[in-house]
């Protein structure tokens, strides 16, 4: 295997995870910290690919054929589930949502585990 074979299989490791995790019942209330962490793991991988990389390629991967395409659309769709479904939570905390969904517009997940993390640290400050 090689070393992005080993990566892609990680995330799916990970996202099997995280579907466990929802399904046992655990807490009703996020973890502020974890998705901060995530949000800025994910934010360190993705500059090192631009560094590596560059920005353009993401446009490239994602139209050069139909599965680009594709996993690109299943990209905008996913976003834009997460944040049809956070957005309320956010209303209701007192989230200025402008700012947050043209963060999430511009960094996808970045965006959307930052706008998660402010979410959940506002929730749990009204709950306490």
């Amino acid at each position: 295997m090689s070393a992005f074979e080993f990566l892609a299989a990680g995330g799916v490791v990970a996202a099997i995870a995280v579907l466990g995790y929802i399904l046992s019942g655990s807490p009703k209330v996020g973890s502020a910290i974890l998705a901060a962490s995530l949000s800025a793991g994910f934010a360190a991988y993705s500059a090192v690919t631009i560094a590596q990389e560059g920005v353009l390629q993401v446009w490239t991967n994602h139209t050069q054929n139909m599965w680009g395409v594709q996993v690109w659309w299943d990209l905008l769709f996913a976003v834009g589930i997460a944040a049809f479904f956070i957005a309320p939570r956010a209303r209701a905390v007192g989230m200025n949502l402008l700012p947050w969904i043209l963060f999430v517009a511009a960094t996808a997940s970045i965006g959307l585990l930052a706008m998660v993390a402010r979410l959940f640290w506002l929730e749990s400050r009204t709950t306490a």
